[in-house]
């Protein structure tokens, strides 16, 4: 195992090598080591010296400058990024926090239950300096606001000792350059549902005559994040993100109407190709006897393990949808194979298609939800790695063609075929601005009422095929 330690630094020439010293020698638990990402911040005042002098004596440092000041958050973002542990801790470079603790804070996730770990000031720690009363007080209301907006329950949510695995902390976007990371990356670890657990610690607290450098201004500012963040889902750095799947969380009354759409044709055992973060399993597993829920990506996996990890009905598997490797086990034993946004993707749908079938049982039957009208072919399907949509006739042939009986086959949101065309092939978009998707959402209860009336073909094509 290897631990990363994330050090912003910016003009802390007085106490940084004893500080540097002390994260060097701190206890790690047994087969952990450990590198140090410095990351300068631009210090004017000779700290960038010593960082240097530092960095060129151990093996273990690497040594970042900015080119300009930025702030924690930037310099933090930017340490992730070089980061090549298996976990991130967070550590600044004064000496208000004990790298003596390292092995309290890390005990969670080497222990397999965390996926993060904050230290935290208020907790029952073994030492914490006495500071001003208001500075506390201010701490303890913004770790309140957090905790109402995130839905969450951490007693310090300013506290610089967090530590993330890094595989999760690499995949989420860090936007704010100051001391707003603390609390957007407590509100994009909340949404995320990343389990988070606290460990207290102790606290050698600074004051601003010995150089403390958050202010007031920094508190109001962190209000500010919470909000923000409270309304904007960005969860996913791009190469994590299959953009609809995250799009969705924020569209729960089209999550409604496609999890009505779909149940009707649900048997009691069910595999679902492509689950991503869990979006419609979490609509549709209720009253099945066994529900199994894969992805191939190990972020989605981690994920949907997370958020069904006490539903014992739902079994979570890692499962490439273009090969099928790995569903052996499940021969014969599945009642209804769901494919929500899966066939558009592959280059060889009929190879999953075929492969499918063993894991049925002797008249199961296929769910089928893709794209629908290949005239509506434009910049947003390109932009969403789309590979082609279907028409009735194409998407009933290609089942009949892999050992399918068609039963229903019928398109589904009309209102939004509308949209997509105006914004895919009249507006060249590359992606459907969030204002759009709740404006839509809003009013999903009136278009799902006059979807059947309306005389044209809709977004989505839903098909149901037996086995035969």
């Amino acid at each position: 195992m290897l631990l990363s330690i994330l050090i912003p630094v910016y003009n802390e020439r007085t106490v940084v090598e004893r500080s540097l010293t002390a994260v060097l020698a701190a206890p790690l638990p047994d087969g952990v080591d450990r590198e140090i990402i410095l990351v300068d911040d631009c210090s004017t005042d000779g700290t960038s010296d010593i960082l240097k002098s530092i960095a060129a004596s151990d093996s273990r440092i690497r040594l970042y400058r900015q080119d300009v000041n930025q702030g924690k958050g930037a310099a933090v973002r930017r340490a992730i990024e070089l980061a090549e542990g298996d976990f991130c801790l967070i550590q600044d470079a004064d000496l208000e926090y004990d790298p003596n603790e390292y092995p309290a804070l890390l005990k969670p996730l080497l222990d397999g239950r965390a996926d993060a770990v904050f230290g935290s000031r208020y907790l029952n720690g073994e030492q914490r300096r006495v500071l001003p009363y208001w500075h506390t007080k201010i701490n303890q209301t913004l770790t309140l606001a957090s905790n109402i907006f995130s839905n969450i329950h951490v007693t310090d949510m300013e506290t610089c000792y967090k530590v993330f695995r890094t595989d999760l902390i690499k995949s989420i976007p860090i936007r704010s350059d100051r001391f707003g990371f603390e609390p957007e990356i407590t509100m994009k670890s909340a949404k995320r549902k990343l389990r988070i657990y606290e460990v207290p610690i102790s606290y050698h607290g600074r004051t601003y005559e010995e150089g403390k450098k958050i202010g007031w201004r920094d508190g109001v500012k962190a209000l500010g994040v919470i909000l923000y963040f409270w309304l904007i889902d960005d969860l996913y750095k791009p190469p994590y993100d299959r953009g609809h799947l995250y799009n969705l969380t924020g569209t729960p009354s089209y999550l409604g109407w496609l999890g009505q759409t779909i149940r009707p044709f649900l048997g009691d055992t069910v595999l679902e190709l492509g689950a991503g973060i869990g979006n419609l399993t979490g609509r549709l597993m209720a009253k099945r006897l066994r529900y199994v829920a894969t992805e191939n990506d190990p972020l989605y996996v981690h994920a949907l393990l997370n958020r069904f990890l006490r539903t014992p009905s739902v079994e979570v598997m890692r499962v490439d949808p273009a090969t099928l490797n790995g569903l052996d086990q499940l021969k014969g034993q599945i009642e209804t194979a769901l494919l929500v946004n899966i066939l558009e993707y592959l280059d060889r749908p009929e190879q999953t298609l075929e492969k499918l079938r063993e894991t049925l049982k002797p008249n199961g039957c296929v769910v089928v939800l893709s794209p629908a009208n290949p005239a509506l072919f434009g910049s947003l399907d390109r932009s969403m790695g789309y590979l082609r949509r279907y028409s009735e006739k194409d998407l009933s042939r290609l089942l009949e063609s892999n050992g399918y009986q068609v039963e229903r086959c019928f398109t589904m949101n009309k209102a939004g075929a509308c949209a997509w065309w105006i914004n895919s092939k009249l507006l060249s978009s590359d992606r459907i601005s969030r204002f759009t998707l709740k404006a839509f959402d809003l009013t999903v209860w009136f278009w799902q009422r006059v979807d059947r009336f309306l005389p044209w073909g809709g977004l989505s094509i839903v098909a149901v095929a037996r086995k035969k």
